[in-house]
C-alpha cells in the first residue's frame, strides 16, 4: 500500500498480494487473453502481461480461483487506468520476463461476484456480519 510522507494511505480501497491467473478480453472483441493479477481491492486489480494495452480500454475480466475444493471465478468489466512499463528478473539479473503492469478500475461488477471478491480479498466475517444485519431487519 502506498503512503503519504504524513503516514496515511493514499489509495481508497486497500490492497492484498494475490498471484491469480486471469482472463481478459478487449470489449467487443472475442479473444481471450491470459494475464496475472499481482494485488486487488474492492476497486480494482494489478495486473501483468505481456501485451500493449492503451490506457482507457475497457475489458472484460475473469479471475480464476479456489474456493475450497472448488474453482471459481469473478467477473467484472474494468477500464486500464494506469500503465507502467515492467520487467521481472532471476536472482542472478537475467531478464525472465517484460511486459506492462496495469491498473484496472471496476465499472461493472455483479453483486455474486461483489461478495466472492470480498471473500477473496479475506472479508469472509464483514460478508457474514452484512447478511446477518440485512436479515435481523426483515
Amino acid at each position: 500500500m502506498e503512503e503519504s510522507s504524513g503516514g496515511r494511505e493514499k489509495r481508497r480501497y486497500p490492497r492484498v498480494l494475490i498471484n491469480l491467473p486471469i482472463e481478459y478480453q478487449d470489449m467487443g472483441d472475442s479473444n481471450l487473453r491470459g494475464a496475472m493479477v499481482v494485488n486487488a481491492g474492492v476497486g480494482g486489480f494489478l495486473m501483468e502481461c505481456t501485451r500493449n494495452i492503451p490506457v482507457g480500454t475497457r475489458l472484460k475480466v475473469t479471475l480464476l480461483f479456489s474456493r475450497g475444493f472448488e474453482l471459481a471465478d469473478f467477473e467484472a468489466v474494468t477500464q486500464v487506468v494506469r500503465k507502467e512499463p515492467h520487467r521481472k528478473e532471476d536472482p542472478e539479473g537475467n531478464l525472465r520476463w517484460e511486459g506492462y503492469r496495469y491498473g484496472l478500475e471496476f465499472l461493472q461488477v455483479l453483486e455474486e461476484d461483489r461478495w466472492k471478491l470480498t471473500w477473496l480479498l479475506g472479508g469472509q466475517s464483514e460478508s457474514e456480519d452484512l447478511i446477518r444485519a440485512l436479515f435481523s431487519q426483515l
